[in-house]
């Protein structure tokens, strides 16, 4: 299984230029959690600091009892085989087929035998589905099997985190379908902890546990995934709708006269650029392939949120006991919600 990331007061600037600051989460162990925030809020800066590649100026990265931001650099090293990441391009060597860049990290951190890395890197090349295109080099396939090749490598070394940034990039939106697919369906086989960093909203809503938004240096929300898909703050609202209205600007934020202008502007019967129905509410996640071992990670998640119920906002709590069966209803002591404290939404279940 996987195992839990406890960050807690994290910041880190370059020079003068904050990218975030006190930023505290934890990465349920096993659990998949994706990271929003609108372009240029510092999600990828913050994936290589958990990982150690960036330093950050204060705070603590805790994992299976170690601090990160304060140990030394050989239990760094040993750490960071806990992780697989998946960078934004792939990170693919041009000049290997897809056989040895999946083999170059065994190759590179481990005394394996050339049969049994041959037998690793065929088992993550058809986890992947990428059976059959070992002999390919990088540039003779799409931008999604470049995308299954870096994950394949990513997780070569059985890694009990994986780190995703921004996986959908340079795709399209049945390629990234499949992506998200995978990564549903490779934490039911594997059980890993996985952190996706995306602006991508259809796979926010779709593929997580937990879900996360980072925004104006901060960390607006991280909680399981319907705090955040019901919530009404403005920057929240604004993001998942892609709307023109609200504190996201071109440049990140905006002042308070733009803002202003722009809600006047809507208010006299303008349009603001989006639909006029609002995609706030909760949607079923993914389910793994059929065939596919339940994920553990779902029974985890659900025992873990129903003990923090009563803490959570009233819409949160309304989505999570209506997506419950009514023996798990009975089961917790919960009673069906009241159907009108949560009205439908578009595309919510």
């Amino acid at each position: 299984m996987g195992v839990e990331v406890s960050v807690a007061g994290l910041s880190k600037s370059f020079g003068r230029q904050a990218i975030w600051r006190d930023v505290t989460l934890t990465l349920p162990a096993g659990e998949v959690s994706v990271l929003l925030g609108p372009s240029g809020t510092g999600k990828s800066v913050f994936l290589k600091t958990l990982i150690g590649l960036l330093k950050p100026d204060a705070g603590q990265i805790m994992i299976n009892g170690t601090d990160l931001v304060g140990c030394s650099e050989s239990t760094l090293y040993e750490t960071r085989k806990l992780f697989g990441v998946l960078f934004q391009d792939g990170a693919l060597f041009g000049s290997m087929n897809l056989y040895d860049n999946v083999a170059f990290p065994l190759r590179e951190h481990t005394k394996k035998s050339e049969s049994e890395i041959r037998r690793i890197v065929f088992e993550k090349l058809e986890m992947t589905g990428l059976g059959g295109a070992e002999g390919k080099l990088p540039g003779e396939i799409s931008g999604g099997m470049r995308k299954r090749a870096g994950l394949a490598r990513a997780l070569v070394l059985d890694p009990e985190i994986i780190l995703c940034d921004e996986p959908d990039s340079g795709l399209d939106p049945v390629r990234t379908a499949y992506l998200s697919q995978l990564l549903i369906d490779l934490n039911a086989q594997i059980d890993a902890t996985i952190l996706i960093v995306t602006h991508n909203i259809n796979v926010a809503r779709t593929v997580p546990d937990n879900l996360g938004m980072l925004f104006r240096k901060e960390l607006v929300m991280f909680g399981p995934r319907e705090v955040l898909l019901t919530s009404d703050e403005p920057v929240v609202d604004q993001f998942l709708n892609g709307r023109r209205i609200g504190p996201i600007g071109m440049s990140e934020e905006k002042d308070a006269a733009q803002m202003a202008l722009e809600q006047a502007h809507v208010d006299a019967g303008h349009a603001d650029g989006s639909g006029d129905e609002d995609i706030r509410g909760i949607v079923p996640q993914i389910e793994p392939t059929p065939g596919l071992p339940f994920r553990d990670a779902v029974r985890r998640r659900k025992e873990r949120v129903i003990s923090i119920l009563h803490t959570l906002p009233p819409l949160a709590q309304h989505g999570i006991v209506a997506s419950l069966s009514p023996e798990e209803r009975a089961h917790y002591g919960l009673r069906q919600p009241p159907s009108h404290r949560l009205a439908p939404t578009r595309g919510s279940s």
